[in-house]
């Protein structure tokens, strides 16, 4: 936050000061009590297991600057309290209040699959000409994009957010927040379908993204998802399409690979326009993601050229596909979540690295796949089963459908692979890996967040940075 005093919080969130000084600055936005410093705002959320209520003196102690509360109606104090009727309420009125602050020109991203790896994308391919702010960590939901929101600058040019969603209505209440000027939707997966019943479901929340978008606002859609191919964008905003069909306004054509990473011609068809694109990330669907980021980049007076040669300065993100070398051992780190789209593309992945040992695949349990779970880890499988993959290795309940899956197949094809190793808890998991991975192996870590993996991959190869 930039010169934000109590005074100013407290009309933001639409509280009442209960204590402390009006004219104090403020820092951040914090909503975890271990990561409060001096000056900060510490918004205490009651969630189902927990009221953050009870964290308020220790942020007190670590010299908070001020505190929302929504069970005093006093205090004393030098710092700030500030009483309000839902914390949860009194974040979202701030960072309502924080969009009408600044007239940042915003792009957010959304979709099933994808939305971490797209925003750092055109991220980089708005850089080659704009000051660009992007969403700081994790930070796409209902209570993390109002923080989001407060930390842009005054020398800021452009932004772009991610706003993500697990059930009905969250994606409203965000958009109405955020109030974007360009959406992007990725595609229509089966993520959080548990909660939301179908994809059609998912397709027309995710479409809510555009709810507090301005008039002559853009919506770029993916035209090779069959879910996206024939939305329109909402009354007074114009719809962009991009991916690899006719159908498409931005058009990526003669895909290829060069060192197995992705190349292809990308082409403005309304201008003519067009240039070669050689990335530095692997696997075929970074094509799409990087379609999007050149459309966003080229519709903001970016050039083509200028985007293209951003695009091939990115790297990736860590924990999506992030690939590096320890010990001679090539890691895939794709670890930060799964879906059974990013699954199947974290094994194409594995399979267009060069290997001069075996291809390794450490598959975890995807969540929040709803009454069909099993059936969607019985697909990996059977995507695993025509892929050159020499090991599999499985972490949890439903990754075993995989292997069940992939058993079956290769006893029908009478395959010679090796069988899955399976796997229910991580220290297991742990205790193979250390034992029988090898210099040359190429490995992909991937499953859902819950499942642990990261802790994993930090545990065998220690921190790194690209």
């Amino acid at each position: 936050m930039e010169k934000i005093t109590v005074g100013d919080l407290v009309e933001a969130c639409g509280g009442r000061l209960l204590c402390g000084k009006k004219e104090a600055f403020l820092s951040h936005i914090r909503l975890d009590s271990r990561e409060v410093k001096e000056g900060d705002v510490f918004v205490p959320l009651i969630g189902a297991r927990q009221d953050a209520h009870r964290f308020l003196s220790q942020v007190l102690k670590a010299k908070a600057g001020a505190v929302l509360t929504s069970e005093h109606q006093t205090a004393e104090g030098e710092q700030a309290w500030i009483a309000v009727e839902d914390t949860k309420e009194a974040l979202q009125r701030m960072g309502s209040w924080f969009r009408e602050r600044n007239s940042l020109p915003l792009v957010g991203i959304t979709g099933s699959v994808g939305k971490t790896t797209t925003r750092e994308m055109v991220a980089a391919a708005l850089s080659a000409r704009y000051r660009v702010y992007k969403t700081p960590g994790n930070y796409n939901s209902q209570v993390g994009v109002p923080i989001t929101l407060s930390e842009i600058r005054q020398e800021d040019e452009i932004g772009v957010i991610e706003l993500g969603m697990s059930e009905p209505g969250e994606m409203d209440r965000i958009a109405r927040i955020a109030r974007i000027d360009q959406a992007v939707i990725t595609n229509i997966g089966v993520a959080h379908i548990g909660q939301l019943g179908s994809q059609e479901n998912i397709c027309r929340e995710k479409l809510k993204i555009q709810e507090g978008m301005k008039e002559g606002g853009l919506l770029f859609v993916h035209g090779d998802d069959p879910f996206l191919q024939k939305v329109k964008a909402k009354a007074g905003c114009r719809r962009i399409c991009y991916g690899t069909g006719d159908n498409c306004d931005y058009q990526a054509v003669d895909i290829g690979k060069e060192d197995g990473f992705p190349v292809f011609t990308a082409v403005d068809r309304a201008r003519g326009e067009k240039v070669r694109v050689k990335l530095s990330v692997f696997g075929k669907h970074m094509v799409s993601n990087a379609m999007v980021a050149l459309a966003v980049a080229r519709e903001n007076g970016v050039s083509l050229e200028e985007a293209a040669a951003a695009l091939a300065r990115f790297h990736g993100v860590k924990g999506r596909q992030q690939v590096f070398v320890k010990r001679g051992i090539t890691v895939i780190d794709d670890s930060y979540n799964a879906s059974p789209v990013s699954m199947k593309a974290g094994i194409e992945v594995l399979c267009d690295i060069p290997a001069k040992g075996r291809r390794v695949a450490v598959l975890a349990d995807m969540k929040e796949l709803g009454l069909e779970e099993e059936r969607f880890h019985r697909e990996v499988g059977s995507f695993l089963a025509v892929h050159p993959v020499e090991k599999t290795v499985l972490l949890g309940r439903l990754a075993g459908e995989i292997g069940r899956q992939l058993e079956e197949e290769n006893q029908n094809t009478d395959s010679r692979g090796s069988k899955p190793v399976y796997f229910l808890e991580k220290e297991e998991l742990l205790a193979w890996l250390r034992e029988e991975l090898t210099q040359g192996d190429v490995v992909l870590f991937k499953g859902s967040n819950s499942m642990g993996l990261s802790a994993v991959v930090k545990e065998l190869f220690g921190e790194w940075t690209k």
